[in-house]
């Protein structure tokens, strides 16, 4: 089995040297000595510097879309497949493609962009057992903390395409909604693509959700599902070219 390996800067820790625990697990441990009294407002400080971090690395992006799926997809499995397809089709209609920059879908996404000519983005966030960046990334930036990456994400991207995921992709996926529910975020496409892999969720949302009256029909409409991934790139398009959306992005010379 290979060595973890975890980079901080340019620090490179190996086997021992590796921390146990992760930067937000340690921010959100109550368990821990009262010197947190004193340690706690120089946290702020680092977050503050991922957020200028993330900030500066992506303000001049341009448009781009956000791709989410499984880290455990594997080379010659279909989402993998459906990945690098969507991030090429993307590239190809003008979008940076934005990913957390890990193994699996993420790298398909950044795959396709690679090979459709645009920015490939990679937003990493540090994890017990880091991957680490894959090497499609063209821009990446890792984050100590869940919260500054979740802000960028929806900050500079213009949709969401969601593949088949685990508790990440879904973690994702019903941030996106809510804010758009709450209309902290307008005119924002979701697709969900794999029918088959979302069908029963899309079922229990309409027959447990819906008819409790926890949430409303329109909340579930905003949701476009397909198998196809010239159907998701034309359903963000199309999406942008409402009276009330941003204005589409035009393919680079």
């Amino acid at each position: 089995m290979a060595d973890v390996v975890r980079r901080s800067g340019p620090v490179v820790l190996r086997r021992g040297s590796v921390p146990r625990t992760t930067t937000d697990q340690r921010l959100l441990d109550r368990r821990q000595p009262t010197d947190w009294l004193h340690a706690d407002p120089w946290r702020v400080m680092r977050i503050q510097s991922e957020f200028v971090e993330g900030f500066g690395a992506l303000a001049e992006l341009g448009p781009a879309i956000s791709v989410f799926g499984s880290a455990r997809s594997r080379v010659g499995d279909q989402a993998y497949a459906m990945g690098v397809e969507v991030g090429r089709l993307l590239a190809e209609a003008g979008y940076a493609v934005i990913t957390g920059g890990g193994p699996g879908t993420m790298e398909a996404a950044n795959k396709g962009a690679y090979l459709g000519g645009s920015t490939s983005v990679g937003l990493g966030i540090e994890l017990p057992f880091e991957a680490g960046l894959n090497e499609y990334v063209d821009l990446g930036v890792n984050f100590r903390y869940f919260f500054a990456r979740k802000t960028m994400f929806l900050k500079y991207s213009h949709g969401f395409i969601v593949l088949p995921g685990g508790f990440g992709t879904l973690d994702e996926l019903f941030e996106a909604v809510t804010l758009a529910q709450t209309h902290k975020v307008t005119q924002f496409p979701v697709v969900l693509m794999g029918t088959a892999y979302w069908k029963g969720l899309l079922d229990w949302l309409r027959s447990s959700v819906l008819e409790a009256g926890m949430i409303g029909e329109e909340d579930i409409d905003r949701l476009v599902v397909t198998d196809l991934p010239e159907e998701a790139v034309a359903a963000i398009q199309a999406h942008e070219d409402q009276p009330n959306g941003t204005i589409r992005a035009e393919r680079p010379e």
